[in-house]
């Protein structure tokens, strides 16, 4: 499609008595030919679907194994077979003038079986091809001429320049959108410019009101000690972070102004004094965030970045004597692997070798948790469940008898660590004369009370050991008869007890939290972020508000922005769900430098 407009698409229209000719033929061919690229370059994109692998064999020459790629335009490239090809007879080689180039592939079509064209005409061909073979080319370029094609840019990722070097540059990327309840990325970036032996340092701090790092602060710190990168080499340090969940739209990753240095061999380079990236809240999950901004991507965006070749591998050339040799092959670890719906039951039986105790479905958002005997219990992705159930089975064995206690297994009931309460009742059906047919009944308590009511019933006394730190609980059942029963089968359900604002005087004890800059001296006008520490409590979400009208403006994540007038004013700082932790900071306003103090 690139360079080439398929779309709108247009088909033969048949009537009685209509001519036929060439061009007709020809359109009816193109409008199936093309339809069929189309849709292949919309629903799979560009890449490589199976195989295309390729081996050095002796050092003047690469294997490249059979496979299917589809380029850009949607075109399907298959290499039938795998093939041997001497570097030097391979299309561009000649035209090489680096020691690092690209083996690619590209689709192209031959003419071939020639025949009599009959009933040609004076001045035609007499000889015309009667058949197009869809096939393939394999070719080098050196690594710096190869197009890479341009990414598809969205407004999902942001960017934010931390530093700026003779030989390094720095950014911090991270999504314009978070889930509340959810953790969160931002991911450091450094480039290598030039091929300059050059080491990098840098250190920062980023201030992250409403969000949490690992250790539970709102703030991370950001050390880049001595990197060593070649040219065009890329450095990349992920920082993950949990989003707090609040009422708030929006929240700041701000970069403390005055934190960040940045050295090439203790040389000091340029590095941005501050910036506030905004983040966007919302109650969706990732995935329905992910589809929609991709499904925002215009059909004319697309197509202007499509590429109609392949990349398989690069190649580090040596050169020896006369001729070249194949000093290192490098497949494309970022390869596009085409994704196919035909090998989602291989991926998802292999993903159980990674993924404990879950599934993730793709389609429903639902996450499903398995029981001892299978049973799936779902909840939706995010969700903050009380109250979970399923099914568990206790195996007695050939020799039950009165007396014997069995166990079941560890089972994880979904709720998380905490106070949950796990109730079982025996599960079992009987004939109901009400309704003519059998029906499932399910006894909570002591089942010898029924026993006389149905003869299926099992007398056995059970108990339930919950362990809270682990989040699962296991079963025991001791018989209160002799049994022929090879299995018992119970129904439980777990309830967690509630927890939050229904906490009692005595869970706010010992716990406090305190402003890390609880005075600032500050300009007119200007913004100042006040973060909190928490004392004996883990992090929470943070409220803040100012004891009097008139003083400024505080922002959800703590920003405050000084009025015009000079002045003392106090910001409230408390826990959003626990509001007697609260601690105060202050804002003494003037003209003149900023500066902090620990104490008024």
């Amino acid at each position: 499609m690139s360079g080439n407009q398929i779309y709108p698409f247009e088909r033969n229209r048949y009537y009685p008595g209509k001519m036929l000719t060439t061009a007709d033929f020809k359109a009816e061919q193109g409008y199936h030919i093309n339809k069929m690229r189309f849709m292949n370059s919309l629903f799979y994109g560009t890449g490589i679907v199976c195989g295309c692998s390729v081996i050095s064999l002796d050092g003047l020459s690469v294997l490249i194994e059979s496979g299917v790629a589809i380029d850009g335009s949607g075109r399907e490239i298959i290499i039938d077979k795998s093939i041997v090809k001497k570097l030097s007879t391979i299309e561009g080689f000649d035209n090489l003038h680096s020691m690092t180039v690209c083996l690619c592939v590209r689709y192209e079509e031959k003419d071939i079986h020639s025949v009599y064209a009959v009933g040609h005409k004076e001045g035609d061909q007499e000889y015309e091809y009667n058949r197009i073979s869809e096939g393939y080319e394999i070719f080098v370029i050196d690594k710096d001429d190869y197009d890479e094609g341009f990414e598809l840019e969205t407004d999902f990722l942001q960017k934010e320049k931390l530093f700026e070097g003779p030989n390094f540059e720095g950014y911090l990327v991270m999504p314009a959108f978070a889930c509340k309840g959810r953790n969160l990325m931002a991911r450091i970036e450094i480039n290598k410019l030039t091929d300059a032996e050059k080491k990098l340092t840098y250190k920062g701090v980023l201030d992250i009101p409403n969000f949490a790092s690992p250790e539970g602060t709102q703030q991370i710190e950001i050390n880049v000690d001595d990197i060593d990168l070649p040219v065009g080499g890329v450095y990349t340090k992920d920082l993950w972070m949990s989003v707090q969940d609040h009422g708030g739209a929006e929240a700041n990753v701000i970069l403390r102004s005055g934190s960040a240095a940045a050295f090439e061999d203790d040389i000091a380079v340029h590095a941005e004094n501050s910036f506030d990236m905004k983040i966007k809240l919302s109650d969706d999950y990732p995935l329905s965030l992910i589809k929609r901004e991709l499904g925002k991507i215009s059909l004319e965006m697309r197509q202007s970045v499509t590429a109609n070749s392949i990349k398989l591998a690069e190649i580090d050339l040596m050169k020896r004597d006369s001729a070249y040799i194949i000093e290192n092959i490098r497949e494309n670890k970022e390869n596009p692997y085409v994704n196919l719906p035909s090998q989602d039951g291989i991926t998802d039986r292999y993903m159980e070798f990674f993924v404990k105790e879950s599934e993730i479905n793709k389609e429903t958002h639902q996450v499903t948790e398995r029981t001892e005997s299978g049973q799936p219990i779902s909840y939706a992705m995010g969700e903050q469940r009380s109250i979970a159930t399923g099914v568990l089975e206790i195996p007695l064995g050939r020799d039950a008898r009165l007396g014997d206690i069995r166990y079941s297994g560890e089972i994880t009931h979904g709720l998380g660590s905490g106070n949950v309460y796990v109730s079982i009742g025996y599960e079992y059906f009987s004939q109901d004369q009400a309704i003519g047919a059998s029906a499932k009944s399910t006894v909570y308590g002591n089942p010898e009370l029924f026993s006389r009511q149905s003869q299926h019933l099992v007398d056995a006394e059970t108990a339930v050991r919950v362990l809270n730190d682990k989040g699962s609980f296991v079963v025991a059942a001791k018989l209160l008869k002799d049994v022929e029963y090879l299995v018992l089968t119970y129904r439980w359900v777990a309830i967690k007890f509630p927890t939050g604002e229904e906490l009692d005087a005595a869970d706010y004890y010992g716990k406090s939290i305190s402003a890390k800059t609880p005075t600032v001296v500050m300009k007119p006008r200007e913004n100042y972020y006040f973060g909190v520490q928490f004392n004996n409590m883990d992090s929470c979400s943070i409220s803040y508000e100012l004891t009097a009208p008139g003083t400024g403006e505080i922002s959800e994540d703590g920003v405050y922005t000084a009025p015009a007038k000079e002045g003392v004013y106090e910001i409230r700082i408390y826990c959003s769900d626990m509001p007697m932790v609260c601690t105060y900071a202050y804002a003494i306003v003037k003209k003149g430098t900023s500066e902090k103090t620990d104490d008024l």
